[in-house]
C-alpha cells in the first residue's frame, strides 16, 4: 500500500530526497507519490514538516 501526500504539502522537497525510490516527484501545488514505485518503507513521512504524508 502507497504513501499520500495531503494538501497539507508546502512542496518543500524533504520527502523526494527521503525516498530511496524516487517514487516521489513535484506535482501540481504539490508533491505526488508515484503508487506503482513506492515501497511503503515510510522514510518520508518522519521527513515531512507538516505531516502530510500518510500511508494510503
Amino acid at each position: 500500500m502507497a504513501h499520500v501526500i495531503n494538501d497539507e504539502c508546502v512542496s518543500c522537497g524533504a520527502c523526494a530526497a527521503a525516498c530511496p525510490v524516487s517514487a516521489i516527484s513535484e506535482g501540481d501545488g504539490k508533491y505526488v507519490v508515484d503508487a506503482a514505485t513506492c515501497i511503503d518503507c515510510g522514510a518520508c513521512e518522519g521527513e515531512c514538516p507538516t505531516g502530510a504524508i500518510q500511508a494510503e
